[in-house]
């Protein structure tokens, strides 16, 4: 059995997939991207990253198996255990693996895996049909304006006393006109700021006769309508989209033994619809964030059950 093809699946819904006993495939949003190089843009994706330490079995990848071979859990797990050791012998021969749509796998010197993801396929649904395009460049041209230095030169010449005259009067008509635009400049303005602050008190006696015609209205009213008071009751609901699976049995009887057993334990403990291939699923429980679920699990895992694993749903 080939499961590159499920893990690609899951890659779309979930942020970690872990394969047992090898290593856990992670994803992390990248939001949309500019290379000034080639004037391109990238639209939002799902970064793939792997970490050969998350070797537990959460049951994600089995189950998803089981449903989709319509087979049981444990021979999917023994699949993918399967699937782990020809994996592993691939990598210390050829000291390169690769994972369709995924990524290549290669051994480094200290036998370590070194993981190589590929861009080729974008797992974030909700940049679906989104492509990278290349921007035409923008041309911004630069105009500069040079100023050269002009040099005064003081040239000396013979006034006549007539053109000196002549010049007096044109100075004192320069000055008159002159006056006239800074009186003009500086009285317009006044004569707005008067008319403003006129406008301003009309305003504010109409206002203060509005406001005396509804005091009186209000104080004169002989049978006021009785104030009415609303409730406002909160429908919001804490939704909680992180389950515990304790199981999932193809015979309904089975489901219903299993969660009384799990209540009689003091887990909170319920089933779910059936799902499409008609088994019976049963929880230990829901929590409102991953956090909390994971915590519960491993407390599960080590106390109950090693295989519970997190099912991440609204239900």
């Amino acid at each position: 059995m080939k499961i590159e093809l499920y893990i690609a699946q899951l890659l779309y819904r979930y942020q970690c997939v872990t394969v047992p006993g090898f290593g856990a495939f992670l994803t992390e949003i990248q939001s949309a991207k500019r290379n000034e190089s080639s004037n391109s843009f990238s639209p939002p994706k799902k970064m793939i990253a792997f970490n050969a330490n998350l070797k537990n079995n959460d049951g994600l990848l089995a189950n998803h198996i089981a449903l989709a071979e319509k087979t049981s859990y444990e021979y999917a797990v023994s699949a993918i255990q399967y699937e782990v050791f020809n994996w592993k012998k691939a990598l210390e021969e050829n000291e390169l693996f690769s994972i369709k749509n995924v990524g290549d796998l290669r051994l480094n010197a200290d036998k370590n895996i070194v993981f190589t993801p590929y861009d080729q396929t974008n797992y974030l649904t909700s940049s679906f049909g989104l492509a990278p395009f290349v921007s035409p460049l923008v041309k911004r041209e630069i105009f500069e304006k040079e100023f050269a230095a002009l040099e005064e030169k003081e040239i000396l010449t013979m006034i006549p006393e007539e053109t000196k005259s002549a010049n007096s009067y044109l100075k004192y008509a320069a000055i008159f006109v002159l006056g006239l635009g800074i009186a003009g400049s500086i009285g317009y303005p006044m004569y707005q700021n008067q008319i403003a602050s006129e406008t301003i008190l009309v305003e504010t006696a109409v206002q203060k006769q509005v406001q005396n015609k509804i005091q009186e209205a209000t104080f004169f009213i002989e049978s006021p309508i009785p104030a009415v008071t609303l409730t406002v009751k909160s429908t919001a609901e804490i939704k909680m989209p992180y389950h515990i699976m304790a199981g999932v049995y193809r015979e309904e009887k089975n489901a219903n033994k299993t969660l009384r057993i799990l209540t009689r334990l003091g887990y909170d403990a319920k089933r779910i619809a059936p799902n499409k291939n008609g088994y019976f699923p049963v929880l230990y429980g829901s929590y409102a964030t991953f956090a909390e679920a994971e915590k519960a699990k491993q407390e599960i895992n080590e106390k109950h059950n090693p295989e519970a694993w997190i099912l991440i749903q609204s239900l």
